[in-house]
């Protein structure tokens, strides 16, 4: 009889301010050394600046930039 080895792999919980799972998967991409919270403010950041500049709902422009990469 085999020994099968269980999927540890985590959900990826939503974020916080936006609750969408891809903004908090982009989080987890930049995050360095393990600093997730300088990696949050650095996109909230950039997301505030883009609404500011803007004046539209900047998670949407996030999300038309990432269809526009692949």
């Amino acid at each position: 009889m085999t020994r099968k080895k269980k999927d540890f792999t985590r959900e990826i919980l939503p974020d916080p301010r936006y609750n969408d799972v891809v903004f908090a998967k982009a989080v987890n991409i930049l995050m360095k050394d393990g600093k997730k919270s300088v990696a949050e403010r650095g996109l909230y950041d950039a997301l505030d600046k883009i609404g500011e500049k803007t004046k539209d709902d900047p998670l949407q422009i996030f999300h038309k930039a990432l269809h526009n990469i692949q």
